[in-house]
């Protein structure tokens, strides 16, 4: 009688459990990988759908696509409610069962408003390609309705954009829309003189990219000055309302609002009553499994653990992989009745566009800043995406952009032109 496969269950089709499932490929496994999305996502480029420099088609991947010469995978566009680890099944919500041997969790992050959740509302934040395109929107609509406002006032608030949050996804997103203000858009309207667009950069820590060092995060913060984005540290926001946010005391009317302060962990936590972080991040063993369960594994966003030379691992693409690999290669180990040592996290850099030819990168001993940045930021990105095709559509539409300041994906997808 032929031995089952054994059965490995991944939950999440990030960089992480996308990984986890190429790694294991040739292994006697039989894989179930369930997103609740039917895509894949090159999440460090989602700024750039929101802000209308690449199309939602160019950072993301069907699922079933990537695993379609795998016969062992089988996928699953589900939701997942909850794991009941004493029956090693994961729950569905729809309240099937997914049986499983191993299992892999993968599940990312989501937003985090430091207990005001009601501010979701106003200031959307950014993790999915819905998220991406809904701020594109918001972005564009903004110059269409100042174009026919009449009002001074409204119209000054309509050209006030908001980011909360200096990390790198903050100085990303307020970098790009300045220079579309000051570059791409102004020919485009009569009314309104685009380049008196107001960005503004709101960190309520004392410097931005608190993550860089201190020299490249200063030079980070004069080229967002440069280009015309307003830099605000030393100021948390105390209410974002329909009018604008609260900071310092006082109200700056902005339509426009844009969350890139925090993130949580999603429940993995919660459906294991494992113990987390203060951000519900998993605090798994040196080997990336939940405590008192050597059957499960945690990675990327959903997990904490310090295992970069004693620091916490970032939450970065690049440490979600590592983590992968890491999961694939114990499982076969364990196939073979071998084991496999802890998870050891290797950084290659962090790197942070500013503008569209200015970047600063972190290699530990080497420290780059300003065009050569950009272009190695650039080269590292497209290295990362899947597929000769999207490699060579997004270098040509950075390169258009870089040239000619045009951005093609300038598309108001989502509801009409009344005025609000």
């Amino acid at each position: 009688m032929t031995a089952k496969p054994h059965r490995v269950v991944i939950v999440g089709a990030g960089f992480g459990g996308l990984e986890t499932a190429y790694r294991l490929a040739g292994a006697p496994v039989e894989i179930t990988l369930i997103d609740r999305r039917n895509h894949h996502l090159f999440q460090p480029l989602l700024y750039q759908v929101a802000t209308a420099s690449l199309a939602t088609s160019e950072i993301a991947w069907p699922i079933r696509h990537l695993m379609r010469d795998r016969r062992e995978v089988t996928t699953l566009f589900a939701t997942v409610s909850g794991v009941d680890a004493a029956r090693r099944c994961v729950l569905i919500d729809d309240g099937s069962e997914v049986p499983y041997d191993t299992l892999v969790l993968a599940t990312g992050a989501r937003h985090a408003y430091f207990g005001h959740d009601e501010w979701e509302a106003w200031a959307p934040g950014l993790k999915t390609l819905e998220d991406a395109t809904t701020l594109r929107r918001h972005i564009l609509v903004a110059f269409e309705r100042a174009e026919r406002e009449t009002d001074s006032a409204r119209r000054a608030a309509r050209l006030t954009f908001v980011i909360i949050g200096a990390g790198p996804t903050g100085v990303e997103l307020a970098g790009t829309i300045a220079e579309m203000a000051h570059h791409t858009l102004p020919a485009d309207f009569r009314n309104i003189d685009t380049t008196k667009a107001r960005v503004v950069l709101i960190e309520a820590g004392p410097r931005v990219l608190a993550g860089f060092p201190d020299e490249l995060s200063a030079y980070a913060q004069a080229s967002l000055e440069k280009i015309g984005v307003e830099v605000v540290l030393g100021q948390a926001v105390t209410e974002i309302n329909r009018e604008g946010v609260v900071f310092g005391g006082k109200l700056l009317e902005a339509k426009t609002r844009i969350w890139a302060a925090g993130v949580r962990a999603s429940p993995a936590a919660e459906w294991l009553g494992a113990p987390s972080d203060r951000a519900g991040r998993v605090q798994v063993e040196a080997d990336l499994t939940i405590p008192g369960h050597p059957e499960i594994f945690a990675i990327g966003d959903t997990v904490s653990i310090n295992a970069w030379d004693g620091k916490p691992v970032p939450g970065i693409a690049p440490a979600a992989k590592q983590q992968g690999r890491h999961v694939a290669e114990t499982i076969k180990a364990r196939l073979r009745g071998e084991t496999k040592g802890a998870f050891r996290y290797k950084h290659a850099g962090s790197l942070a566009q500013i503008g569209k030819r200015l970047a600063v990168i972190d290699f530990g001993k080497v420290k780059l800043r300003g065009t050569i940045a950009w272009w190695i930021w650039g080269i590292a990105h497209i290295y990362f995406l899947i597929g000769l095709r999207h490699r060579l559509s997004v270098a040509l539409s950075w390169l258009w952009i870089y040239a000619r300041d045009q951005r093609a994906a300038r598309l108001i997808t989502q509801g009409s032109s009344k005025v609000v």
